[in-house]
């Protein structure tokens, strides 16, 4: 245990030294301009196609109404809209404060090391937004590049935006970026940062090549479709989205069985509605396999619950509430994580889960107020850069903000909690202790010592 103490001490030492203060996220944001005659047009599209859709066809499910609105390749809310920062529909945690990335980037090299320094290091990103977290990580790497020697890190994006490929191009590899040939390639995007780490762009992750890596999810899999199904007197039955006789959207609840009310639920739910994303389900498989195969670890942040919330899907416009079937397209949609679900999807893969862990614990626990008093110490002359620190700290770790909304999930290989191997036993009538020393632990999920 103090060897590992001793080991994150020295990675966030190493960062503490580093104390600059960058200028506030919301100055660094780009907008996407488009005059609101022609937003209209588009949300009027998509209200067209879904209304033709659903008298085509019938009721559609509430995951395909998500997937439909938020990543239809012509009217798509992720398609056509910026939708991150102070001027968006929401904000993240990376661009409230670089401290967040930072962190992360020590969780990243702890991990490195606790799987024994393998000479590759994938650092895998599903829905980066605009990069600025694994801009922050990869600072903290370029920090500690002497703990990492010659290890090849390589940086792999997952997104299925063109737009925010664009930006995100923008941050990590300024104009070191190039679009394939073809849009059929695995690779979309390539290029390579100013330190000269490689970095490629891919809208799924099956094309990510294989090898040691290390996953970060953070506010990805709210966002991915989910089932909703009501328990009823003749069973559970699924919720969906048909139109009324003047074409307005509503919730109907389809009298009987689907496929999928007859097989996403849990035989030991006890809830009386309930969300199901089996696309979040799927990926968490995915990333199991690999990090059983291959090594590695994923941390998944996200606001949720641990299997005890019910009806959570809801749309984001303009930082506020905005109702999930008014102007489809116009508004993010989301569903709190059910991390009990992705645990159980996990374990079925052989994979240790440790968490869900609240953000503001987890963030204690990495050491973030070590790391903000050394900001604060390198802006003592500036009001307006401490304030907006200490603002951001509260945000980040505050109960009413943050702090307890959003969670942590680690999936690990089951041999990285497993003990060392055993030294050699000692010669034949000597009588040794056997000092084997622990597992080390995991960043972030267990306490730091900073004395």
């Amino acid at each position: 245990m103090m060897i590992a103490l001793t080991r994150i001490h020295g990675l966030s030492r190493a960062l503490g030294s580093f104390s600059s203060l960058r200028g506030c996220r919301a100055a660094q944001h780009v907008m996407y301009l488009s005059s609101s005659q022609e937003d209209s047009k588009t949300h009027a599209r998509m209200l067209r196609h879904l209304v033709t859709k659903i008298k085509s066809t019938g009721p559609i499910s509430v995951a395909e109404y998500m997937r439909e609105v938020l990543t239809n390749p012509v009217t798509g809310y992720y398609v056509n809209n910026d939708m991150l920062g102070p001027d968006g529909d929401f904000i993240t945690s990376p661009e409230i404060s670089q401290v967040f990335g930072e962190l992360l980037g020590v969780w990243c090299v702890s991990e490195w090391m606790g799987a024994g320094r393998p000479g590759i290091l994938q650092l895998v990103e599903f829905g980066p937004g605009r990069g600025s977290l694994m801009n922050d990580v990869l600072r903290v790497l370029g920090q500690l590049r002497s703990a990492l020697g010659r290890t090849e890190v390589s940086v792999h994006l997952v997104e299925v935006s063109p737009r925010l490929s664009q930006v995100q191009a923008g941050l990590l590899t300024g104009e070191q970026s190039r679009p394939a040939a073809s849009e059929d390639q695995a690779v979309y995007r390539h290029g390579a940062t100013p330190a000269g780490v490689p970095v490629s762009w891919y809208r799924h992750l099956d094309d990510v090549p294989r090898g040691f890596s290390l996953f970060l999810a953070h506010e990805f899999f709210d966002a991915l479709p989910v089932h909703k199904f009501q328990r009823t007197p003749r069973g559970w039955r699924e919720v969906m989205v048909d139109v009324d006789p003047e074409d307005r959207l509503r919730f109907v609840i389809i009298p009987a069985p689907t496929l999928a009310s007859s097989t996403l639920i849990q035989v030991d739910e006890r809830r009386d509605h309930v969300e199901v994303c089996p696309g979040g389900g799927v990926i968490v498989q995915q990333l199991a396999n690999r990090i059983a195969e291959d090594g590695g670890a994923a941390l998944i942040a996200d606001y949720g619950h641990d299997g005890t919330k019910t009806d959570t899907f809801r749309g984001f416009k303009g930082h506020r509430l905005h109702p999930v079937l008014e102007a489809p397209g116009s508004a993010d949609l989301t569903a709190d994580v059910d991390f009990s679900y992705l645990r159980k999807m996990a374990a079925r893969r052989g994979v240790a889960c440790l968490g869900p862990l609240p953000q503001r614990d987890f963030l204690k626990n990495m050491g973030v107020d070590t790391r903000m008093q050394v900001l604060l110490s390198a802006c003592k002359d500036d009001p307006p850069a401490r304030a907006q620190l200490l603002h951001s700290y509260e945000l980040l770790t505050g109960p009413a903000h943050m702090g307890l909304r959003f969670h942590f999930l680690c999936l690990l290989a089951q041999s990285r909690l497993a003990p060392p191997p055993a030294t050699p036993r000692p010669p034949q009538g000597l009588k040794m202790e056997d000092k084997r020393p622990a597992p080390l632990p995991v960043a972030g999920f267990s306490e730091l010592s900073f004395s």
